[in-house]
């Protein structure tokens, strides 16, 4: 019989070969880990310490899942070059710290028309304009330095220390590409009102895609997935514009990882089925997540797995509200089991969770899916 590691379990999962049980990995990307940091929120994402994904390798260590993780780094070449801006706090209370970016022209401060809010026990919101929505004037009347930041690696040397300390845990994977050319309100109405400029956008990204995708394939360690997605592809855009602006990038990135045999792996919470038939049909895509069921998403497990379990590894998509923070671990067994019955025959499927679980997800439930998974699940 077999018996894996968590980091050979998913591996051998995304290529298809057998496995002792389905994989688990809850989405605790953001929230649980910090929270059981015992930290204020802002040390996490402000001062890093710990970095976030530092905190999400312990989480997945705790609770003992399947780890799955992008690492966040940068290439020299990808640096911006502009380094004229720093960042201040212009307000500290014991709920929030409040940033604003300034740089210095001919001796006098020119503040950013935006500020980041880092709350005490939420994850923080960047870009928030007008100033004034949160009481704040435009020009900030007083502010102080961010000092104490803790310095850690950057570039190929931080995916490689994510790595080494990830170990046999679960997988690292690394950004390249994606689907969102349009991700915010006036991206929509500029498609439709100067669409040559959304499309010379979107030609831009699939260059910058393959330029990295370059970069990647020449790190001596290599991911172990490669991620192409981004979060809300389909509520941002409609399939007429993923087609034309994100479908591009998907192929290209997906080809050339697959020549190289890495993996690749889309997150687009929200609505997702037409892209599941997008990629499944027209791409080189190995998994895609998390799956979600109305009202969030579209998506049907069983209907997936039956049209397109062939081609894509499934990975989803128990309801992080109703079933992970609200229900009780019989609610989660059972839902566990359903996915399990769903879309885990003859392989190709990762249990895990309809997007990103809440903060106050109960300890017992993420212990009751990954049991569930262990037992329930096994090959």
């Amino acid at each position: 019989m077999l018996k894996l590691t968590s980091r050979e379990r998913m591996l051998r999962t995304l290529r298809r070969e057998p496995v002792d049980c389905v994989p688990v990995t809850p989405d605790t990307s953001n929230m649980i880990p910090a929270r059981l940091t015992g930290k204020p929120f802002w040390d996490i994402y402000l001062y890093q310490t710990p970095p976030l994904w530092k905190a999400y390798i312990n989480c997945a260590k705790r609770f003992n899942f399947d780890g799955f993780i992008r690492a966040s780094f940068v290439f020299p070449e990808e640096t911006p070059k502009d380094t004229l801006w720093r960042e201040a706090i212009v307000q500290r209370t014991d709920e929030r710290i409040v940033t604003q970016r300034y740089r210095t022209d001919r001796g006098r401060m020119v503040w950013e028309d935006r500020v980041s809010v880092y709350p005490r026990d939420n994850p923080p919101t960047h870009n928030i304009w007008p100033i004034s929505k949160i009481g704040l004037p435009d020009i900030p009347e007083k502010w102080e330095p961010v000092e104490g930041v803790k310095e850690w690696p950057k570039g190929v040397e931080l995916f490689e220390l994510i790595l080494d300390e990830m170990g046999d845990q679960g997988i690292v994977g690394a950004s390249c590409g994606g689907t969102l050319v349009v991700n915010k309100e006036e991206g929509i109405f500029e498609y439709f009102d100067h669409p040559e400029i959304v499309r010379s956008r979107a030609r831009n990204h699939l260059k910058q895609a393959e330029e990295r995708f370059e970069r990647i394939s020449q790190m001596k360690r290599k991911p172990d997935f490669i991620g192409c997605g981004g979060s809300g592809t389909l509520v941002w855009q409609n399939p007429t514009m993923v087609r034309e602006l994100a479908l591009p990038i998907v192929k290209s990135v997906t080809a050339l990882a697959k020549q190289i045999g890495i993996p690749t792996h889309i997150h687009s919470c929200g609505p997702e089925r037409a892209l599941v038939e997008m990629c499944a049909l027209e791409t080189n895509l190995t998994a895609i997540d998390p799956l979600e069921i109305p009202p969030m998403g579209d998506c049907d497990l069983t209907d997936l797995k039956k049209r397109f379990g062939d081609r894509l590894v499934l990975k989803g998509n128990l309801h992080t509200t109703n079933t992970m923070l609200h229900g009780r671990p019989a609610d989660v067994v059972a839902a566990s089991k359903k996915a399990i019955d769903d879309a885990a025959a003859g392989g190709g499927f990762i249990l895990s969770t309809g997007d990103q679980c809440g903060r106050d997800t109960p300890d017992e439930n993420l212990y009751a899916m990954i049991e569930t998974a262990r037992s329930y699940g096994k090959y």
